[in-house]
Order: structure tokens, then C-alpha cells, then sequence
């Protein structure tokens, strides 16, 4: 009995703890997206006037997101039935949200940004093939005028 008010207990606190740090990131990302609004990023391999350029550089964001334990629940019960894993899907969205941010941060006075790339992938893999943490690497080219 005990051993299931306490799964019970722990899927409560990880569904509150986490859905109160994923609205916090929301949050933040939201609002440096609006900061940061006026920094085009295109993904074409040549900039638009390359008679104007005068200084070029690669920039980079990073970002590694953990799955908590309550999304980590769902999907496995998702996975029993089948259908779409929307808890990993919020997941995905943030760290590819966060990780253009932060090149964008990267790239502050930057005219353009031009030939973006995102690279995905999964850290942490226990023996059970769960997934423990995902990785999203954005890279680009700096156009500064």
C-alpha cells in the first residue's frame, strides 16, 4: 500500500514541479524572443548583399533538457497504446527555442543571420532505452554590415 501512495505521491510532485519549471522557461523564452525579434534568421547559404559585409562569424547555442520523471511516465504509457508523444513534443520545442536564443545572444549586432542548422540528440540512454536528456545544437553564420 504504501508502495503506491508513494508512485503516487512522486507523480504528483514531478507532473507540479515540472509543469512549474516548463511555464517559467515558456516564460523566458517568450520574452527573449520579443527582445530579440529585430535579428532575422534565414536559412539560405549566401547573404543577401555581400558587397555590405564586414566581418562574418560562426555562432553557436547549446542546450541540454531533461526529461523529468513524470513526462517520462506518460510517454511509457503512450508507447504501450501508441499515439503521439506530446509530452516529449514540449520538450523538443523549448530546447529548440532555447538554443536558437542563445545564438542569437551569441550574435548580438548581427545584421542577418543566414544558413542555419539544428543538429538533435539523445543523452543519457539507460539500459531500458529511455531517454534521460536531449541535446539541440543550432549553428549559423553572422552577417555583420
Amino acid at each position: 500500500m504504501w508502495q503506491l501512495i508513494l508512485t503516487l505521491v512522486l507523480l504528483f510532485l514531478g507532473y507540479s514541479i515540472g509543469t512549474l519549471i516548463e511555464k517559467n522557461h515558456y516564460k523566458s523564452i517568450r520574452k527573449r524572443e520579443k527582445e530579440l525579434k529585430n535579428l532575422p534568421i534565414l536559412t539560405i547559404k549566401k547573404p543577401l548583399h555581400p558587397e555590405e559585409i564586414k566581418d562574418i562569424k560562426l555562432v553557436d547555442g547549446r542546450v541540454v533538457i531533461s526529461v523529468d520523471y513524470f513526462k517520462r511516465f506518460v510517454a511509457g504509457l503512450i508507447n504501450i497504446f501508441g499515439g503521439r508523444v506530446s509530452t516529449y513534443e514540449t520538450l523538443l520545442d523549448r530546447a529548440r527555442r532555447e538554443a536558437i536564443l542563445r545564438l542569437k545572444e551569441k550574435a548580438k549586432g548581427a545584421s542577418e543571420i543566414i544558413n542555419l542548422r539544428i543538429e538533435t540528440s539523445s543523452i543519457s540512454k539507460n539500459a531500458n532505452q529511455n531517454i534521460g536528456s536531449i541535446e539541440i545544437y543550432a549553428y549559423a553564420t553572422a552577417i555583420y554590415r
